[in-house]
Order: structure tokens, then C-alpha cells, then sequence
């Protein structure tokens, strides 16, 4: 693979130039000193539709619902670890891992061997038989979980999974209200919208009955938040004076929530959900005991406690292998999805057994939950993420790019905030840090495209589509952590040089 910062193109017989990343082929030049990490891995070459006929089977065919990132969105062709090419052979850093799906790496060795032995064996056949993989899956999975989370019932989708354990925790407690925080994504299903709490998602329909939302924590943007609130490397520009082990805003947010828990639900709920660090928000993190004392206050009104770790979880947070664990909690139950099969389309809902027996009372069945292709899958992920040491990699190489990001946050006066843990990070763009107010869509919209032009894809979320996701395959390396920053320090230099003229 050429070494150069441009991405190879078939055909040209020749290395990019190194010193300078052209792509004269474009509309919109960008130039940038930074020089793209080299890979060894070389591409098969394209050999489907034309662009422009794919473009035209999008529109008629694809539902316009499922909507595309980029002017000229990207038309991808392959995966190697952190690494993707298009349909001419560019290559691009991944930094959002397909919506933080794609854990140990595109099209990893050891995931996609496993894959293809089971392929060969048995795909498919219902809950109604026993077949090895979902016991040796099951075993290997809550063995990293704490007790008494150990029994798992497997899905396909973290919607499906989060509406699973909204019916859990109403059919135990015999309760029926269940509280999510403002900003929060949990879901596009009927029951899920709900809980979801972005205007983006919700459409003009009935759903969310029985569904509460409380003020969200949100040290940066909220009305409370301070120097020493939150558990990362790198903590907001605003200013506190607590002292060691007391933090004002928690006390604040906390009183928030009891006065949720007085005024929009009964005095008994069927419980309360959230993720460890908000993911489609854009990373936002609370402060660090509030979850273990909103913790306590559900479980005297009668309410279980559910943890979201869609995204959060798998050592994504580098830390521990849970988000909770950050928190120093035990939920009752906990959701997974999204890495917990690299792209493989899974999920699951693990809990106790005496959550888990109530649903046995009547029949509840899933066709594709728990197939033999799906444990293998999950197994090998596991595997995958002990063997390369993920965890370990996602704390080093995720600290690191925290500080190098919070460099650029003290030099631009637009980058209002870089918050994160392990390779769960966010960098909230706005117009100064005094106002906090987001950066017009047209000027973040720019900088994210220059960062696409120069090889890097990342992100986007919060609820101005006003910050930056960074949750890239957990192989990630200091070298492209380096890369990506130069090219974000280029992309947000260009855009200030850019409203200086005008």
C-alpha cells in the first residue's frame, strides 16, 4: 500500500507524493502536511455498477429514510482492520467504526475465519434446538459480567434489545413508568422512541407512553458543570471551587432527578435506563457518582436499573470492559449490540435469573436470536479483544488522543469541549466557550468534509449535529491517532483562515 498520505489509485502506477495529500480530482482542494500511517493491505479492485448507477439505484430503490454522510456520499468497497477504501481505492482512517459497530477491526482475521468454518457447518436453527455455540457463547459472555447478571437471552439489534428490557422490567416489577435522560438514544422501534429522547428521531406518531425523561447531567452544556466533574483525562473549561470529593453539580443534577421521580411518575416505576457515556449525544459524560446515587433512588421506588451499553461496552472506555463499571454500579440489566458481533447483526439482554423467569410465564420467542453463525461470531470478538489486548490499547491509545485533541480545544476558540473515555470521545464545536452556543451547520459541515477529503471519516451527533464522534475500530494506533489529529488541526485551521476573509 502506498505510504504516501493519498490513498492509492488503481491505475496510476505510482506513489502519491508524501510531502503534501492532493486530490486534484475534487472541487474542494485540500492540502495537508500530514502523512497517512502506511498498511500493508492491498484492496481487490472494484469490479460492481458505476457510481453514478449505484447513486441511481439509492434514489429509486433504498428507502429515503436511510439517509447518507457527505456531499458526494462515499461509496465503500472494502475493510482491513482500521482501515476502508472506496470504490476507486482511496483509503480512509475509520474513526466511527460504522455508528461504533466494527470493535476489533474491519474484516478481522481470527472473527472472519470463525465465520467461515461456521458457515460451512450449520447457520441456522431456531432456540427450539440446542446447538454448541450458544452455550459456549453464553458461558464466555457472562463469565465477564458480575453477578447476578447471568443469564442472556440473545437478539439482533440494540433497539430490540433495549425494548426487550423495557418489557422485562415491567412485566418483574409490575410497574409500568421507565425514565431516560434528555438527549438520550435508545432505540428507533415504537417502544424504544419512547426512551429515545432527539428530536431527530422522533416522527408524528403515538409512542413513548408510559416514558419519562429527566434533566441530562451534562457538565458541559448543562446549567451545572465544572473542572473536576467528569471521569476522563480531560475535563470541561468551566470553572468550580469544590473541594476534593464534593462536587456541587452533582448535588444539583441529583435533586433534578428526585424532582422527576416527585412530579411525572407514580411513587413505584418499572425502572430507569441509560448509557454509561451518551453515544448518539456526542459522548456526554455525567457527573462521577450520579448514576450510583439515581441508582438508589429508582430501586426505593420499586424500579430496576438498566445499562445501556450498546456502545459503551466490549472495553470500549479502556478503563474496565463495562461502562458501568466506571460508575461503580451493577445494573439489573444490561443491553449489548453494535460490537458485540464486529458488524454481524446481534445483541443481547443480560440479567438475573429472577428478572429473566419472568418472562418465562409465557411463550416469547426469537427466530434469528442466538443462531449458531451469531455465537460463533460473538466468541471470536471476545477472543479477538483478549488476544490483541483492545482494552488496554482502547485506554493508552484513547488517553492519547484525549490530550492531543484538548490541545487544539485550548488553541481554537470553536472547539468548546473534548470529552471521552478510551475510544468514546466527542468534540463539541461552537460559535466561543463563553456562549457555548453550536457551530452553524454550514461551518461544522465544512471541517467534516475537509476531514473526509484528507482520508479521515469521523462522526457526527449531539442534538445540533454539533459534535464530532471519534469511536474508531479499537485498533487503533498512536501513529494514526497523530494523523488524524494533524488533519483535524488542518481542517479547523483552514475554516478559521476562511472566516477571517470573509
Amino acid at each position: 500500500m502506498a505510504r504516501g498520505v493519498g490513498p492509492l489509485l488503481w491505475g496510476r502506477g505510482r506513489r502519491l507524493g508524501s510531502v503534501a495529500f492532493r486530490q486534484q480530482k475534487w472541487k474542494n482542494f485540500v492540502s495537508t502536511q500530514a502523512k497517512m500511517p502506511p498498511c500493508d493491505f492491498v484492496p481487490e479492485k472494484y469490479k460492481s455498477y458505476p457510481y453514478e448507477r449505484m447513486q441511481k439505484i439509492r434514489e429509486q430503490n433504498i428507502s429515503p429514510s436511510l439517509r447518507m454522510y457527505y456531499k458526494k456520499p462515499l461509496l465503500l468497497h472494502q475493510g482491513h482492520m482500521q482501515w476502508l477504501f472506496d470504490y476507486e481505492g482511496r483509503r480512509y482512517l475509520d474513526l466511527f467504526a460504522g455508528i461504533v459497530t466494527v470493535s476489533v477491526g474491519h474484516c478481522h482475521p481470527k472473527v472472519t475465519m470463525a465465520t467461515q468454518k461456521q458457515l460451512a457447518r450449520l447457520w441456522h436453527t431456531t432456540n427450539i434446538y440446542m446447538h454448541p455455540s450458544i452455550q459456549e457463547y453464553a458461558e464466555k459472555l457472562t463469565c465477564l459480567l458480575p453477578d447476578p447478571l447471568k443469564v442472556v437471552y440473545l437478539t439482533n439489534s440494540g433497539s430490540e434489545a433495549n425494548d426487550l428490557a423495557m418489557f422485562m422490567a415491567r412485566l418483574y416489577t409490575r410497574n409500568f413508568d421507565i425514565i431516560s435522560f434528555r438527549g438520550a438514544y435508545h432505540g428507533g422501534s415504537p417502544y424504544t422512541l419512547g426512551l429515545t429522547s432527539i428530536g431527530l428521531y422522533k416522527h408524528g406518531v403515538a409512542n413513548g407512553f408510559g416514558c419519562s425523561t429527566t434533566m441530562l447531567p451534562d457538565v458541559f452544556r448543562g446549567p451545572w458543570g465544572g473542572s473536576h466533574c467528569r471521569d476522563s483525562p480531560v475535563q470541561t473549561v468551566r470553572k468550580c471551587s469544590c473541594s476534593e470529593g464534593v462536587c456541587h453539580a452533582n448535588d444539583q443534577y441529583i435533586e433534578q432527578f428526585k424532582d422527576t421521580l416527585n412530579t411525572s411518575v407514580p411513587k413505584t416505576i418499572a425502572g430507569f435506563i441509560a448509557e454509561p457515556i451518551q453515544g448518539v449525544n456526542g459522548a456526554v459524560q455525567y457527573p462521577r457518582s450520579f448514576l450510583k446515587e439515581a441508582y438508589q433512588l429508582v430501586r426505593e421506588r420499586g424500579g430496576i436499573c438498566i445499562s445501556d451499553e450498546v456502545q459503551t461496552g466490549f472495553g470500549r472506555t479502556g478503563s474496565h470492559f463495562w461502562g458501568f463499571q466506571t460508575h461503580d454500579v451493577v445494573p439489573d440489566i444490561v443491553t449489548l449490540a453494535k460490537g458485540i458481533g464486529n458488524g454481524f447483526p446481534m445483541a443481547a439482554v443480560v440479567t438475573t435469573k429472577e428478572i429473566a423467569s419472568s418472562l418465562a410465564q409465557n411463550l416469547h420467542f426469537n427466530t434469528f436470536g442466538g443462531s449458531p453463525l451469531a455465537c460463533v461470531v460473538g466468541a471470536a470478538v471476545l477472543d479477538a479483544i483478549e488476544e490483541d489486548g483492545l482494552q488496554k490499547n482502547s485506554e493508552d491509545v484513547g488517553t492519547h488522543m484525549l490530550l492531543e485533541l484538548a490541545k487544539l480545544r485550548d488553541k481554537f476558540e470553536i472547539v468548546g469541549d473534548v470529552r471521552g473515555k478510551g475510544l468514546m470521545i466527542g468534540v463539541e464545536m461552537v460559535t466561543d466557550k463563553d456562549s457555548r452556543h453550536p457551530l452553524p451547520a454550514e461551518e461544522i459541515n465544512q471541517i467534516w468534509e475537509d476531514c473526509k477529503d484528507m482520508g479521515v471519516l469521523i462522526g457526527r451527533g449531539g442534538l445540533y449535529s454539533q459534535t464530532f464522534r471519534i469511536k474508531p475500530p479499537m485498533c487503533i494506533t498512536k501513529k494514526d491517532v497523530d494523523f488524524a489529529v494533524e488533519v483535524f488541526h488542518t481542517a479547523l485551521q483552514r475554516h478559521m483562515e476562511k472566516a477571517a476573509a470573509k
